[in-house]
């Protein structure tokens, strides 16, 4: 559960926000203060330790951000491109305890290695300590700033609108995220001086900020079919807020509002491409990447001018038929929602090329049932 990352101020944040609680789930609260105290220790170990080599990194790297919209294909490319080896990305372990990473690291991951489940619940990625994860995720858990937080309020969807509209946020929220980001950064560039490869969906929605934070980042977005990236993106919400919810999910609007997030990120992906230096963004879709990973990423490479793709290419020819292999969530397509995503979502639709959906039947339902924990 990803609370289980925060410090004890992180905690006491969280509980001020008086999030959706219930009685089945207590066992989830009552074990937020001792993980609070544990993170809230060791990460002051971890500061006496190294805060004066942390406070004097420069990150020379510039990071690569990877976006897109929620389950548009940016866990595959992040998966893709973390066998760079010029590259460094965020592991699991790291993504969900960012406070004493550099102290606790390796003796925990080795003790806790066979605990970690295989796949992820969202979907049938692999999944394990080291596997590359969303930085939304670490900054929910340090800052409190994220679209992760409506897991918290499963049916206020204010705090989730308020990390993709910063100008929402509450005085001193958005200085707490910035100040979040750039230690994770520099934890990492700490760590290791190769280039951070942080990938997160809501980067869509604050590209002028981070070119503003990290003047030299580059920035690759993906897409993909609009209506597979709503039926998946809701069976994720789903499945995200039951694995870590302290309530119930009990919304209605699901549907609704990840069609809005998706138009209004889109509209303000659109609006801020345009103010991107030239070789600092590029485009790539998910169905080409399926299809021909490496020449797609050759000519992500060239455009952005990332050096080093042969040490890409050598890595990922043993892994392509593997991914060949992979197998996608397969869901029931349910006419209203095939129609309802194709009117609501017709200028994305156009924008890059993709025809309206067709009905299909399969044995796993679009909203598949919760089941209590």
């Amino acid at each position: 559960m990803l609370w289980h990352g925060m410090n004890l101020s992180g905690v006491l944040r969280l509980i001020s926000m008086k999030p959706a609680l219930h009685w089945s789930r207590l066992h989830r609260t009552l074990s937020l203060p001792f993980s609070g105290l544990y993170n809230s220790a060791l990460g002051l170990v971890e500061s006496a330790i190294h805060c004066r080599g942390i406070r004097e990194t420069k990150v020379e790297q510039p990071p690569l951000f990877v976006f897109g919209y929620w389950r548009s294909g940016t866990t595959l490319l992040q998966t893709l491109l973390s066998h760079d080896p010029a590259f460094q990305h965020l592991p699991l372990y790291r993504a969900l305890f960012p406070w004493h990473f550099l102290t606790s690291e390796k003796l925990v991951t080795k003790l806790t290695a066979r605990f970690v489940p295989k796949n992820r619940p969202m979907d049938n990625m692999k999944i394990s300590w080291d596997a590359p994860q969303e930085d939304d995720m670490t900054l929910c858990i340090m800052s409190q700033v994220s679209p992760v937080m409506l897991v918290s309020h499963p049916q206020d969807f204010t705090h989730f609108w308020n990390s993709l509209d910063f100008s929402q946020l509450p005085a001193g929220a958005l200085d707490r995220w910035k100040d979040s980001l750039h230690l994770l950064v520099k934890k990492l560039t700490y760590s290791d001086p190769r280039r951070v490869l942080m990938k997160s969906p809501f980067h869509m929605y604050h590209m002028p900020l981070l070119m503003e934070m990290f003047p030299d980042a580059r920035f690759l977005y993906i897409h993909r079919n609009p209506y597979n990236v709503f039926r998946s993106a809701v069976h994720l919400r789903h499945r995200t807020i039951d694995e870590n919810c302290l309530g119930r999910d009990e919304a209605k609007q699901h549907e609704e509002e990840i069609i809005k997030s998706y138009k209004f990120g889109f509209d303000v992906y659109q609006r801020d491409r345009e103010l991107m230096p030239k070789g600092r963004l590029h485009e790539i879709a998910y169905e080409d990447l399926e299809q021909d990973p490496v020449e797609v990423l050759r000519r992500a490479y060239d455009s952005l001018e990332l050096p080093g793709f042969e040490g890409l290419e050598a890595a990922l020819q043993p892994e392509l038929e593997g991914l060949k292999r992979y197998r996608k969530n397969q869901f029931e397509d349910d006419p209203y929602w095939v129609d309802r995503v194709y009117q609501e979502l017709r200028p994305i639709f156009d924008h890059y090329g993709y025809e309206k959906p067709q009905v299909t039947t399969s044995t796993t339902t679009l909203q598949p049932a919760v089941t209590t924990v």
